[in-house]
């Protein structure tokens, strides 16, 4: 049996500086000549990208259907003007964050689900209820959130089911924000 004398060469090299004998560093694959470096590792199988990043979005979405983020701020302006609600969802929720810093008392926004048809009626009569600007007991709202100001978040959690028969809106009650921040809700 004939040795290969580079190989055992860099054996006994790793054979001493194992056991602390050898000044010598150690032989790593890359110092060793190209027949008698470390055999590569075997590759992981195959993955199709395409379809782990669908499976990754399939599942974001589920987990984010049923939630929406609502943006308000100080130039009395909602981010949009639509949102689109899954007919699949038993709840909805929708996350409204004052993104200015104006306080309460002077930019105020709130979020309140009603028919479009009833909107400026809701407005009207919460005008000059404090603090929600939502009066008490007003069966033509579906669900509404308290005010907040600049830098505030608060939500809300509907039943999908309540907007089922007919044109539904989200609005802002503070005293005169509902001609400018006001849009639609479509169930899809």
């Amino acid at each position: 049996m004939k040795l290969h004398t580079p190989l055992l060469a860099a054996a006994i090299v790793l054979a001493l500086t194992a056991c602390g004998k050898s000044s010598e560093p150690a032989a790593t694959p890359d110092t060793l000549a190209p027949a008698e470096a470390a055999p590569a590792p075997e590759a992981a199988p195959a993955v199709d990208a395409s379809a782990t990043a669908a499976a990754t979005d399939a599942t974001a979405a589920t987990a984010d259907q049923c939630t929406f983020n609502l943006e308000g701020n100080d130039a009395m302006q909602y981010n949009v003007k639509n949102i689109d609600v899954p007919k699949s969802c038993t709840q909805f929720t929708i996350n409204l964050k004052h993104t200015g810093t104006m306080p309460v008392a002077a930019m105020g926004h709130n979020v309140v689900i009603a028919k479009t048809s009833d909107m400026n009626g809701v407005a009207a009569d919460g005008a000059t209820v404090q603090p929600d600007h939502v009066k008490a007991g007003d069966t033509r709202v579906v669900a509404h959130s308290g005010m907040v100001g600049g830098g505030q978040s608060t939500s809300i959690t509907f039943d999908v089911p309540k907007i089922a028969d007919g044109s539904y809106s989200f609005f802002c009650t503070f005293p005169g924000h509902s001609t400018m921040m006001h849009g639609t809700l479509t169930l899809v």
